[in-house]
């Protein structure tokens, strides 16, 4: 199992999944599956993956003027979080072809946020084969993931690209907490601290 990088004291949560555990009551992120896609001691960024719209990529390449003949068009676009809920994020495997603002998550996962992606999504050229695009993100300040990790309001799990490209959003909290073979179902809204 692949261990957070840390440097010092500071453990980074980079290709990590968060599960929002019961006790969690924040709406926009109660029952929640976040991937954190940059986590460093001044904050952290992340889209949550597990939350459709009702709001398809055909609307949005309409939106943009774009065409629509890639395969993609029906697909939900995901609620990646609260924040700047106007912006758009494009999860997927890293690829050959250099987009205009691409983040190298780890080996496999990159971010995109820049319009070239988007617009080969709506063409269907040069596309990456499997994307992920969320509007809006989840964002924490210095210290505030940590915090919210002392008082078990997440649960962590490190980060898998197949857990993010090939299980369906509905199905991803329950995927991701089998793989360290946690039953969401059987977890309380209660803490304790040992």
């Amino acid at each position: 199992m692949e261990k957070p990088a840390t440097s010092g004291q500071f453990v980074s949560l980079d290709h990590h999944f968060l599960i929002a555990m019961p006790g969690l009551l924040d709406p926009a992120f109660a029952r929640s599956l976040v991937y954190i896609c940059k986590h460093t001691p001044d904050g952290a960024m992340g889209l949550r993956v597990d939350h459709s719209l009702d709001v398809t990529l055909r609307e949005l390449f309409l939106q943009l003027h774009l065409p629509c003949n890639g395969a993609l068009a029906d697909r939900l676009l995901l609620a990646g979080g609260p924040v700047r809920s106007e912006w758009g994020f494009v999860l997927h495997p890293q690829t050959q072809r250099k987009w205009q603002s691409t983040l190298d998550i780890a080996d496999g996962v990159a971010l995109t946020a820049s319009r070239d992606i988007i617009e080969a999504l709506a063409t269907g050229t040069e596309a990456p084969e499997q994307s992920l695009v969320a509007l809006g993100y989840a964002g924490w300040g210095a210290g505030q993931l940590e915090q919210e990790l002392r008082a078990n309001a997440w649960l962590t799990v490190p980060g898998e690209p197949a857990l993010l490209f090939d299980e369906p959003p509905e199905h991803r909290t329950r995927t991701v907490a089998a793989r360290i073979g946690v039953d969401l179902a059987k977890l309380s809204a209660s803490v304790g601290h040992a």
